[in-house]
């Protein structure tokens, strides 16, 4: 079976898929023993984690670095991984790449847009892809909602059943309008994976980082689940102060010499 096939059947049964992103071994550890369906490394990663100013600095040597060290955390779940900015311009080069990812440890690899002869020789050449509709933040510099017009909603129903029908196994619709999403899902048979999307597709995804709190700005279509930014800050202030103060570490900290070895040790000590 491939790793694809359960998501078709989720889909079938009505049973909404659960996606979080994952850019290391112990936070896709944790989502995989939470219960995760599918593990995303998004090129989110360069925002999020390395300091990046926008997607398109993600290098695939990063893709492959961060899909590696979360197959190492997950090494029996369903990793996506994403295909970064110009990795992907046409059929031979979207398979070198999406070769490196899936030898990386990723399952399923994700690019953005409507190529459908990418998507093909992507499908021919073996390799399952997840395709992504809506906001491409890799070629979008305005992250503002898509597909609010009449005409741009059209054009995404019509770019989705083309992929649809050239193979794909799942599509992420980011940041367009409810009816829009559920338009999609209906029309086509790969299960449907929204973000800032609505509740009408067959799953969600959300950023880590933005779930758990890292940063202070919040967004619309998240969810924050715990306030982990502010409680790094608080524990990393907490540390300072216990080591200026001297108050770390403490005695239930260290580890003595026995008395015996200890004045064997001062003796040595007396003679050098």
């Amino acid at each position: 079976m491939n790793k694809s096939a359960r998501f078709f059947e989720m889909k079938r049964r009505g049973e909404p898929i659960a996606v979080l992103t994952a850019y290391d071994a112990p936070t896709a550890r944790a989502e995989a023993e939470a219960g995760v369906d599918v593990i995303l490394v998004g090129d989110s990663v360069g925002a999020n984690v390395l300091g990046y100013a926008s997607e398109r600095e993600v290098t695939l040597a990063d893709m492959r670095h961060h899909v590696a060290a979360a197959r190492r955390g997950a090494p029996d779940a369903v990793i996506i991984g994403d295909l970064p900015f110009e990795t992907y311009g046409g059929p031979e080069i979207a398979i070198a790449s999406a070769r490196a990812l899936i030898g990386a440890g990723a399952d399923i690899v994700k690019f953005e847009g409507a190529d459908v002869a990418v998507l093909k020789a992507l499908t021919d050449a073996g390799i399952e892809v997840c395709c992504h509709l809506g906001l491409e933040p890799q070629t979008h510099a305005d992250k503002r909602l898509k597909g609010r017009s009449a005409q741009d909603a059209a054009r995404l129903l019509a770019d989705a059943i083309r992929l649809d029908e050239a193979g794909m196994k799942m599509l992420v619709l980011e940041m367009i309008p409810e009816e829009v999403a559920a338009e999609i899902t209906r029309a086509v048979r790969a299960p449907t994976i929204g973000i800032g999307a609505g509740r009408r597709t067959d799953g969600q995804v959300l950023v880590i980082t933005d779930v758990l709190g890292f940063g202070a700005r919040n967004f619309r279509h998240n969810r924050r689940y715990q306030e982990v930014g502010r409680l790094m800050r608080e524990t990393a202030a907490a540390y300072v102060r216990d080591v200026h103060d001297g108050g770390f570490p403490a005695e239930e900290n260290l580890v003595h010499m026995t008395p015996e070895e200890l004045d064997l040790f001062m003796a040595a000590r007396a003679h050098v």
